[in-house]
């Protein structure tokens, strides 16, 4: 304690005395109970000076800037004295009074104003502020008129050590390879201290470790920590927990300190090898395992991590190389034995297997620690089962004439049961495959024979599967696909290849080829297909025709003479022998049809029919047909023309033009309204002379199509109208098939859309006395006359 009051004591007075040195002439500085004193010349005292002291002292204003210090974190039972504000002005009558103004006057620091002196009522901290501007004035103390003009100093708060370091980034982690030389680095950590890093020592750190050692060491000034051992290895020790103090006052007694943690963890690094668990491993396997199928898993273990754990697994070296795999698990990280190819106990009951384990990944700086890789034996043991059976041929291949006699044997399928008990065999076809029913076999030889005709022009191939079956266990089934060729046999005639018609012009020369035919056979020789041609016998010496054989197999028919004429004989037959070259050879008769047709100078058909032989020598019967349908269509145009025109200028109702008489016709019945659009037809009255008596209404037409009746005779204009319609009323009467022109029209409305409502008497309940037309002057002026006319009547009426 005497030793932390000395310094306090050093770090207060030191400033005081460079202040002390520094000061200028009119302005001096005392202590006063460990507080400062500020003075100021005053112009009272001027006159009192003698003249050389009046060029020394500076006149040009009477407070002069200073500094005054206060420790922080003073706690006592009286407010600490800063220091003292005064003037020369003041002779001590007690006539100047000091005012303080600025940060924390008057609730941090307060000024006596007669004294001048400068107390700190409060606690400060520097780290909260470290100093205080202020302004001090001198005044009269009755007027409060100002004596000096006012001026600035400041209040610096001292610092004490009263901080201790703190880590702001704490707790730490790192990480370090293991196996690492000795002093790789790790990390850093740095601490702060709130305290004054100029003033003195409160903030000068100086870092060590308090537990982590021997592991780790650290710099006191950079707190770079680094390793204090070599060759640590993750896999005794993975993680390390350091405490680290950093100390202020440069590490000296009395410094405060603080301490973090800092968690170390070492990386792995592959400096290990890998090692089977065991040296010796037995698995066993039945021996109809499908391939691929897992047969077990070896694992070597490995003390890294990571990548530098993962290992490859190999077969090196055993009697069952050829039979067996292993393949890696990169997740469990072990090797597992695969199946390659089927088993058979009868053949090899057991196997032996050397399986190697490396690293993948191999850090070459620990190459001397020798081989990262280990061997174990693997012993495998093969299980007898219950196989099906085997065929003696993964497929078979059987031929057969397509002339084969039905129950004839074609081939032979064999099987046995490859295990030790030998279990017979039983066969039979999938019926799936021999739909038609076409083979039969023999359930114990395996004979397989022919059922049905077979056609090898219908089908070449036949393509069936054979299941051999065990008989004292109905499971153990196998099957094998069985290819049947049908043998091709001369069992076909050969025939013109397509349907031919020759042409044969009638200006044709000697020796022309009318017409070249080939021929087909649905047989398939071995060497190929050679056709012979010949005439009837009782054709050889045919006047008209001969045939010629070509190279291509094919034939050519010719001409032997000119001058054939389509008027004496249009069409020709000409039979031909087709014969093969089979053994024995079959054949058959084609007849070509020839026709004789008149043709160009060039040699082009132009026509074969007999009547086209009176057309005109250069006209086509394309050319023909071209102008006829030219043709028609011109007169189908002019025939629609002449309808159009007629049909437009035609009156709706026939009737002769010099007929203009005026006929009253009279309806005693009531009409229908504006709804009734039928008019009531007096053609036959207008048109007394009309043909046939018969004249067709052309606004509405007939529900019933009638032939027109046969009239009488006309009459002459001027006959009488009634005797006119009486006769044409009693030939109406007369003909059942007649549609009644005269009818009468029975209206029971009065037609909607009205706003007049009905005019009709007939469903009036009251007299005609009893109405009154007055209404119909008020319905417009459509009815504006009816209503005139029904008022004179009713006028009429009264008088």
């Amino acid at each position: 304690m005497p030793e932390r009051l000395a310094d306090m004591l050093l770090d207060l007075w030191t400033p005081l005395i460079i202040l002390w040195i520094t000061l200028p002439p009119c302005i001096y500085m005392a202590p006063v109970n460990q507080s400062q004193v500020l003075m100021s010349g005053s112009s009272l005292g001027r006159n009192q000076l003698s003249e050389e002291q009046r060029v020394l002292n500076r006149s040009k204003r009477g407070w002069v800037w200073n500094q005054m210090f206060v420790l922080e974190e003073f706690s006592g039972p009286e407010p600490i004295l800063v220091g003292r504000l005064h003037t020369d002005l003041d002779p001590g009558s007690k006539k100047i009074k000091y005012i303080l103004s600025g940060d924390g006057a008057g609730t941090i620091f307060q000024i006596n104003d007669l004294t001048g002196d400068i107390h700190a009522i409060k606690r400060l901290d520097r780290e909260e502020k470290a100093e205080y501007t202020l302004t001090a004035q001198a005044v009269d103390w009755e007027t409060s008129k100002p004596l000096e003009p006012p001026s600035e100093f400041i209040i610096k708060v001292q610092d004490i050590n009263d901080n201790a370091p703190e880590f702001l980034n704490g707790p730490y982690h790192a990480t370090v390879p293991e196996m690492s030389i000795l002093g790789t680095s790790v990390t850093n950590v740095t601490a702060t201290d709130a305290d004054d890093p100029v003033y003195g020592n409160s903030a000068k750190l100086v870092y060590s470790i308090l537990e982590g050692q021997p592991y780790f060491s650290i710099e006191p000034e950079t707190a770079v920590i680094k390793t204090a051992l070599p060759n640590m290895d993750r896999e005794a020790k993975e993680e390390y927990l350091v405490v680290i103090q950093a100390k202020d006052m440069g590490g000296h007694s009395g410094g405060l300190s603080g301490t973090t943690t800092l968690t170390v963890t070492l990386t792995d690094v592959n400096d290990n090898p890998p090692k089977f668990a065991q040296s010796l491993y037995h698995f066993s396997v039945p021996e109809d395992v499908v391939l691929g199928t897992a047969i077990g898993r070896v694992k070597a273990n490995d003390q890294d991590i990571g990548e530098n754990a993962q290992s490859s697994y190999d077969i090196i070296d055993g009697d069952g190389t050829a039979l067996f795999e292993i393949t890696s698990d990169s997740q469990a990280q072990d090797g597992i034995i695969r199946l390659r190819r089927p088993l058979d106990f009868e053949t090899k009951k057991s196997y032996t297997l050397k399986v190697e384990a490396a690293n993948v990944h191999i850090d070459p700086r620990f190459s001397g620690r020798g081989p990262f890789k280990d061997t174990a034996t693997v012993k495998i043991v093969v299980e007898d089962s219950d196989e099906p059976p085997v065929f003696s041929s993964p497929t078979y291949l059987l031929e057969v004439h397509e002339n084969a006699a039905l129950n004839s044997v074609i081939g032979q399928v064999t099987a046995r049961d490859p295990d030790i008990t030998s279990s017979p065999i039983r066969f039979s076809i999938d019926r799936h495959t021999d739909l038609e029913r076409q083979f039969n076999i023999n359930a114990d030889d395996g004979k397989i024979t022919l059922a049905t005709p077979l056609d090898r022009e219908l089908s070449v191939w036949h393509n069936i599967t054979i299941i051999a079956t065990e008989i004292r266990n109905h499971s153990q089934i196998s099957r094998v696909p069985v290819a049947i060729k049908v043998l091709d046999v001369n069992d076909n005639a050969p025939e013109f290849a397509s349907e031919y018609e020759a042409f044969l012009c009638e200006n044709g020369k000697p020796g022309q080829v009318i017409q070249t035919v080939s021929a087909m056979d649905k047989d398939d020789p071995k060497n190929g297909h050679y056709f012979l041609y010949s005439l009837l016998p009782e054709m050889v010496n045919n006047p008209n025709f001969t045939i010629k054989k070509n190279e291509d197999n094919s034939l050519s028919i010719l001409a032997k003479h000119n001058g054939f004429n389509r008027q004496k004989q249009e069409v020709y037959l000409l039979p031909i022998i087709i014969s093969d070259s089979g053994n024995p050879p079959l054949s058959s008769t084609s007849t070509l049809t020839i026709r004789v047709c008149g043709c160009s100078s060039d040699g082009v058909v132009q026509s074969c029919n007999v009547e086209a032989y009176v057309l005109p020598i250069g006209l086509s019967m394309g050319a023909l047909i071209a102008i006829l349908a030219c043709i028609i269509l011109l007169l189908v145009i002019v025939v629609l023309f002449v309808t159009l025109r007629r049909h437009k200028n035609e009156p709706l109702i026939i009737k002769d033009d010099e007929d203009v008489r005026e006929n009253i016709i009279r309806y005693d019945d009531e009409g229908g309204g504006e709804e009734d659009t039928e008019a009531f037809d007096i053609a036959t009255l207008q048109n007394p002379d009309g043909i046939n008596g018969f004249l067709p209404r052309k606004d509405i037409k007939p529900d019933l199509q009638f032939m027109p009746r046969q009239g009488l005779a006309p009459v002459p204009n001027g006959v009488d109208v009634d005797e006119f319609i009486n006769v044409r009323l009693h030939e109406a009467d007369n003909d059942p098939t007649a549609p009644p022109y005269d009818s009468i029209q029975i209206y029971g409305y009065e037609g909607r859309g009205s706003v007049a409502g009905s005019l009709s008497s007939l469903e009036s309940t009251t007299s005609d006395s009893d109405q009154n037309f007055d209404y119909l002057s008020d319905w417009g002026p459509r009815f504006k006359r009816l209503g005139e006319l029904y008022s004179v009547g009713e006028s009429d009426k009264e008088t």
